[in-house]
């Protein structure tokens, strides 16, 4: 244990009648560090769903036409472990079977982002140790950090609960209940992870895997009953979410389920807090070899990073598969409703119905890649931040060479990770394995885009670095529901996606694709040139 720790330790277990000293101001601080990214979040999920109304208001303006999408959409086992059973044929209860599953992952996604960015990730860093060597309580930056959670959840569940009181104030509320509770449960699940791994990284990546077990439990569990009931569903907290049933005979007891789970885990979280050292965690990171192997910066930056690109190409290939088995009852799903055809079609191309599904598959995993791509170029602001990047650039190490490693991981990932997901997509659907591999690598220029934003912005600006993750989350927003909220062509366009090719399809439409590619390139080298030129952050 280091001094520093070791006086903190001092410190908490004299101020033991106060382990939550402190709180209120760091509370403040979390805030004002994210005065940008909060708002951001909430807005882009309220936003989400409030907006469905006007969509479905427009493309089912009877009873008869809500009353048959329902019934085809419930009828479909591929649709239902997409967005789950429909429970109600209103506008209200077409909106929640449309967004709520979305809805609550992507505040999970939020919540998970924000309570290990203010805990394990201040530890890393060694902030958390300066912190806590002032009157700070021992458990008082874990409970700022669900605090901000909570408030981020609240907001959300605000925004949505006054955004669709219009189509009932008791369904409204048991929505935003629903996304708003199962944020703060996987809040409390951060909190738990935090405190198991020395890595902010490997902490979000932890948290993440459960939240993608959970949707997979959920996706599974809907494919086998058509009312929400299977076992697997409940196994889910994003089955919780979703047997709200909001404005479909709400069920307020699954809220207090919700809020008990999130109860137990905070327990816990607080547990193990109380039972560790700053810094330190209960899995500790496995010590290297005593003489390293690795001689160049690329070899550094891919085993900082093996592990994650790894793992993201075995979730694409297996999310491949199983989108791919679904693709041959695309025309099951929609039925004789144009409406619907309509939204497949402005999601993959005016092709046949079976390859625009299949394009609007391969769209969506181009969408997930760019979070991926953008991660893999922030590694690099995550190593000068923790000052191990200085150490190795003391060195005979130039900085393009160091900073060429890392992109090589991102940019050359991007292109494993699209070919895997478009040869699961492939092996699934049992179809032409040139057509959709080469459909899922026309995204790859895309992606690269969004990676070289991220990189321009790390290396002019190195403070407003996570900004690109505000740039790929808002292209992620317009191209998931942008197709299916009807939005103007201009809006759409302000994502590079809306301009590659409809692919699988009936031509490619290389322009486009190769501009993206040019783009992607200049936005690389401007970045390069950025940060050779400044001085390194400490």
């Amino acid at each position: 244990m280091t001094a520093v720790a070791q006086t903190t330790a001092l410190a908490s277990s004299r101020r033991g009648a106060r382990p939550l000293a402190g709180t209120g101001t760091l509370v403040r601080l979390a805030l004002r560090r994210d005065r940008l990214m909060l708002p951001i979040w909430v807005v882009v999920i309220g936003a989400m769903v409030v907006s469905g109304v006007g969509s479905l208001q427009t493309l089912y303006d009877t009873a008869a036409k809500r009353a048959q999408l329902a019934e085809s959409m419930s009828a479909n086992s591929s649709l239902r472990s997409l967005y789950g059973p429909v429970f109600d044929d209103s506008i209200g209860g077409l909106v929640a079977w449309r967004f709520a599953t979305f809805a609550a992952v992507l505040a999970a996604v939020m919540s998970l982002i924000i309570v290990v960015r203010h805990t394990r990730e201040e530890e890393e860093t060694g902030r958390q140790e300066l912190i806590s060597s002032a009157m700070v309580g021992r458990r008082a930056p874990l409970t700022a950090a669900l605090l901000t959670a909570v408030i981020a959840n609240t907001a959300v569940a605000l925004l949505i609960t006054a955004g669709l009181s219009g189509q009932g104030v008791s369904g409204a509320l048991a929505l935003g209940l629903a996304v708003g509770g199962t944020g703060v449960l996987f809040a409390t699940t951060a909190a738990i992870v935090a405190q198991l791994t020395e890595s902010a990284r490997t902490a979000k990546g932890m948290t993440a895997g459960v939240l993608g077990l959970a949707f997979v439990l959920r996706a599974a569990g809907d494919a086998s009953t058509v009312d929400g009931s299977s076992v697997l569903t409940w196994l889910s907290p994003i089955g919780w979410a979703e047997n709200v049933r909001a404005f479909g005979g709400e069920r307020w007891w699954v809220i207090l389920l919700i809020a008990a789970a999130g109860g137990v885990q905070g327990v816990i979280a607080y547990t193990l807090a109380g039972r560790r050292d700053v810094g330190m965690s209960f899995l500790p990171t496995r010590p290297g070899p005593t003489e390293g192997k690795l001689t160049t910066a690329g070899g550094l930056a891919w085993r900082l990073q093996r592990g994650t690109l790894l793992g993201w190409a075995g979730g694409f290939l297996l999310a491949g598969i199983v989108f791919g088995g679904m693709a041959s009852g695309a025309a099951d799903m929609v039925g004789d409703n144009e409406q619907a055809t309509e939204i497949f079609r402005r999601m993959g191309g005016q092709s046949a119905l079976t390859d625009a599904f299949l394009a609007a598959m391969v769209g969506m995993f181009g969408l997930i890649a760019a979070l991926y791509a953008v991660g893999s170029v922030l590694r690099m602001h995550g190593e000068e931040t923790s000052q191990r990047a200085e150490p190795v650039l003391a060195n005979a190490v130039g900085r393009t060479a160091w900073a060429a490693g890392h992109l090589a991981v991102a940019f050359g990932g991007t292109v494993l990770v699209m070919l895997l997901a478009g040869a699961g997509l492939a092996l699934g659907h049992g179809g032409d394995l040139p057509a959709i591999t080469g459909a899922a690598l026309s995204q790859v220029p895309a992606v690269w885009t969004l990676a070289g934003v991220a990189l321009l912005l790390y290396g002019a600006v190195p403070r407003a670095a996570a900004a690109g993750w505000a740039v790929a989350g808002l292209c992620l927003a317009l191209g998931w529901v942008g197709p299916a909220l009807d939005l103007p062509r201009a809006v759409l366009d302000l994502s590079p996606f809306g301009h590659l090719p409809k692919l699988p399809g009936p031509r490619m439409d290389w322009p486009p694709v190769l501009l993206l590619t040019a783009l992607a390139v200049a936005l690389v080298a401007a970045g390069l040139a950025a940060f050779r030129r400044r001085d390194l952050q400490t």
